[in-house]
């Protein structure tokens, strides 16, 4: 059974005052809340075995450099994924601008590089970046009037020369699922390699890198309840191998002169200097912590949250939910006519309530909705059905109030 009391009683942050009134937080899209295991775990480490990693030969860095390689088994199998497949990177938004810099020698002028329109700007800038160097071309693939990927667009777009598609597995402002497996396969046939973003996905089940057959995947900690500043780029192994460096320095070589150097195996070779050893232990506490609780269990949580938000927003007839699509997780962004974003939500923090206002780092599809800024309310597995429908009662109250 999913006690959410006892698992409430992980995160001692929920039960703070904000504003004189019980916290309800509901900005979970852009950072989950961190457990007392997982704080405790980082205590633990730099109390007792706190080194730098990798090079040492005494006690201390041998742990920390065990643990480390601990975490990285850890994330590789909540992706049955192998251990020299995940780098550790400072988030998502780092793996894809390394990635980008990555692939750049495999990408030819005038070839496409196709995003989606319901990109985060961490997974559009590179690509854009990345184009303008080499002479690419890069083609967003448009959504259907849900909101969901159009893929009779996409299969028309792959026709011609496509050397990659990249796309999120969760929209952060709609909540789109994307099918991952089948944009895979899409873009296999075309000869093109897929990266997801993983950034809002990887909390939707058992994620299996092997059977979703991306060949890259990029994903942060902190949304999974570690440390700010620890991410992963998964990649495959064979295509690792061949792939150009952008970092270098210390812990990353396997011999270095004067005038010349050559790297180490695979995925240190990828990590240039100091990890973030803290972060990536962190990391495993928090991927050791949730599994814990059970994935699955997790996900239907957070669908039956989103669902109740959902279904409750309908019924303050004001708002304008952005998007319907067929699969939703984990967020719903919506606006009210007459009535600015940022004032609903400094409202409703007034009244304990933390939401997220903005274009959620993804401005071009807020655009294409009509608007500059939306409200975006996002549960997260501890949070309850009592919390959903007091943000719905604080927006009834509060519209009029600023719509008068």
């Amino acid at each position: 059974m999913f006690d959410i009391a006892r698992i409430r009683a992980d995160f001692p942050i929920l039960n703070i005052q904000q504003n004189g009134r019980p916290l309800i937080y509901l900005d979970n899209a852009a950072t989950m809340q961190m457990p007392v295991p997982v704080q405790e775990r980082i205590l633990s480490h730099y109390q007792t075995e706190n080194a730098n990693v990798h090079r040492g030969v005494h006690t201390l860095s041998q742990a920390s450099t065990a643990h480390m390689e601990k975490a990285r088994h850890t994330v590789a199998q909540f992706i049955h994924a192998d251990d020299d497949e995940i780098i550790f990177t400072s988030g998502t938004t780092d793996s894809l601008n390394q990635l980008s810099r990555m692939l750049e020698s495999r990408v030819r002028p005038g070839q496409q590089i196709l995003v989606s329109a319901m990109e985060h700007h961490s997974n559009l800038i590179p690509w854009q970046e990345m184009s303008r160097r080499v002479g690419a071309k890069l083609r967003i693939i448009p959504l259907d009037s849900r909101g969901d990927l159009d893929r009779d667009a996409l299969r028309q777009l792959l026709r011609d020369s496509t050397t990659l598609v990249s796309v999120a597995w969760v929209s952060n402002v709609l909540g789109t699922v994307n099918p991952i497996r089948e944009i895979a396969a899409l873009a296999h046939d075309a000869g093109a390699l897929l990266v997801v973003d993983a950034a809002q996905g990887m909390k939707l089940g058992p994620t299996d890198a092997v059977s979703l057959d991306c060949d890259f995947m990029a994903f942060s900690g902190h949304k999974l309840g570690a440390l700010t500043g620890i991410g992963v780029l998964y990649g495959k192994k064979d295509i690792l191998d061949m792939m150009s460096l952008v970092c270098f320095g210390g812990g990353m070589v396997g011999n270095v002169s004067y005038l010349s150097s050559t790297w180490g195996a695979v995925p240190q070779r990828f990590e240039a200097g100091t990890p973030n050893y803290v972060g990536a232990i962190s990391l495993g506490a928090a991927i050791a912590y949730l599994s814990s609780l059970g994935i699955p269990e997790i996900a239907r949580q957070e669908r039956q949250l989103t669902e109740l938000l959902q279904q409750e927003l309908l019924s303050v007839p004001e708002v304008e939910i952005l998007g319907s699509p067929q699969h939703r997780s984990g967020a719903v962004s919506f606006w009210v006519h007459g009535v600015h974003p940022f004032d609903l939500g400094v409202m409703l923090d007034a009244l304990g309530i933390a939401v997220r206002t903005g274009h959620m780092c993804a401005q071009p599809l807020v655009e294409q909705y009509g608007v500059s800024s939306v409200v975006r309310i996002s549960p997260a597995f501890y949070n309850t059905q009592e919390e959903i429908k007091a943000c719905i009662a604080a927006l009834k109250r509060v519209i009029p109030m600023l719509k008068g």
